[in-house]
């Protein structure tokens, strides 16, 4: 069950836990409330580090010091990290309050401060246990949080719900591929659009053909599962007069098809389906946040495997727009699928575009596994997804699409060919390649092949899919302005 979050004017006497935050050096914040043994903590090594918690003996029940570095730089994740380790720490507390926000410094919005404090409880306690007898689920029910003030309330209820939606796309990130197949992934878009009052259209692999979306009906030749292309749109009530597309990748298993993957390789490729998951998780709480602005979601998703009909390296395909396409690496697939769901996002009309893909391993070594690739074709846009990611609390970094390298992915037999030459600028050459679809629309690709799947557990985020990007997408479109 998630968490239920209130904001009260003190600690309520009943609170099971109570997490108070120290600063470095082991210095308490004016108005923290806390009832906690410094000397204790000296004792035992804690020195208030971000991220660091230690419970407290106490003749009031249990306090439990979170750190949270330095007074001047306290932030909103500083504040989220803080948060994830008090529900770590209160497991199998019922009940609990923190006096975080004292520790939030003059200069950070108290919306913000609350959202986070909310974003990294929830996230924090979520587990994917379906598959487990016992999953060993948290027992924390409801979190008070000691401050007051209209702004801070409406902090705390966005918070819940953005985590909620990060929590949706784990789960659909780390169900395995025999129970989360495309066609299981639009009846879960039929879920959401029910719920949210969304308009879903869904087409099937006939349509597909149909609509000559020839990337996504090229990569599911080699599966049995037929693909689908799941369209969901929001609209404001009252109308739109800007709009915005969020595409996502749903390669819902990968093995690399004809150019197969290894067998190491592929036993994480259910999380193929990670920027699929971040737009549908996205649009699961978008319309409750209601921006004035028009949202098309559109995922293009498909197995990607070597059956006896599978897409052949020399292959020829014709994408959405008519651009023609050689296939020389079948496991270059993504952006494939990506082509076609850019495709139609322009055709849409709209007034930017942002796609989310786990699209190369190049991405991986250059930015690592915490740090996802922006590209696009309009530095305004760029600039304004960046500060979403930053406001969000997801690492990006911007790499360019140098002119010089688009001759690399030009094609002997047709306009382009999926793979640039040799084994340099992967990333790059990717999104090159995906630039061809947008025209002059102003597009933002997000490369997250590093941080959609942790390897550990780590601060509010478990081991698995990690529903990286859901923050940015929602905040990129709550503070969308046209480029």
């Amino acid at each position: 069950m998630p968490i239920t979050f209130t904001l009260a004017d003190e600690v309520p006497a009943d609170a099971g836990a109570v997490g108070t935050p120290v600063f470095a050096g082991r210095v308490l914040p004016q108005g923290s409330a806390a009832d906690l043994d410094l000397s204790f903590l000296a004792e035992r090594g804690f020195e208030g580090r971000p991220g660091e918690a230690m419970a407290v003996p106490s003749g009031r029940g249990t306090w439990i010091a979170l750190g949270v570095g330095e007074p001047d730089k306290v932030t909103a994740e500083t504040l989220r990290r803080a948060a994830a380790a008090f529900v770590r720490s209160a497991w199998r507390d019922r009940t609990g309050a923190t006096t975080l926000l004292a520790a939030a410094p003059p200069g950070l919005d108290p919306a913000r401060a609350t959202q986070a404090i909310a974003e990294g409880a929830t996230l924090a306690a979520h587990r994917f246990g379906r598959y487990k007898a016992d999953p060993k689920a948290s027992k924390l029910e409801s979190l008070v949080v000691v401050g007051s003030g209209d702004d801070a309330r409406h902090g705390l209820d966005r918070g819940a719900r953005v985590a909620t939606a990060v929590a949706m796309a784990r789960d659909l990130v780390n169900t395995p591929a025999a129970d989360m197949t495309p066609r299981r992934l639009a009846e879960r878009a039929a879920e959401v659009a029910e719920a949210e009052g969304l308009t879903l259209t869904v087409l099937d692999e006939a349509a597909i053909v149909t609509e000559r979306l020839g990337g996504l009906a090229g990569v599911a030749l080699g599966s049995d599962e037929p693909a689908r292309l799941i369209e969901l749109v929001y609209e404001p009530a009252a109308g739109a007069e800007l709009s915005i597309a969020l595409v996502g990748k749903g390669i819902t298993f990968d093995s690399g098809g004809l150019s197969i993957k290894t067998a190491e390789g592929m036993e994480t490729m259910k999380t193929d389906k990670s920027g699929a998951a971040a737009v549908l998780a996205a649009m699961s709480v978008i319309a409750a946040l209601a921006p004035p602005v028009k949202v098309i979601a559109i995922i293009p998703t498909t197995e990607n495997m070597p059956g006896g009909g599978a897409l052949k390296p020399g292959d020829v395909l014709t994408i959405r727009n008519g651009k023609t396409v050689e296939v020389l690496n079948t496991d270059a697939e993504g952006r494939l699928v990506l082509a076609d769901g850019l495709s139609l996002a322009v055709e849409a009309g709209v007034d930017a575009i942002i796609d989310v893909a786990t699209l190369t391993g190049a991405c991986i070594i250059a930015l690592g596994r915490k740090v996802a690739g922006l590209m696009g074709n309009h530095q305004p846009w760029i600039d304004q997804v960046a500060k979403a990611a930053a406001r969000a609390g997801e690492e990006v970094w911007p790499l360019p699409l140098p002119e010089d390298y688009r001759k690399q992915i030009d094609s002997d037999v047709a306009d382009i060919k999926n793979i640039g030459g040799g084994r340099y600028a992967g990333a790059l050459t990717a999104g090159l390649f995906l630039r061809e679809f947008v025209g002059d629309v102003p597009w933002a690709h997000l490369d997250i092949a590093g941080p959609a799947r942790s390897e550990e557990d780590e601060g509010y985020v478990q081991k698995g899919g990690t529903g990286f990007g859901v923050r940015t997408l929602v905040e990129a479109v709550m503070s969308f302005q046209k480029p």
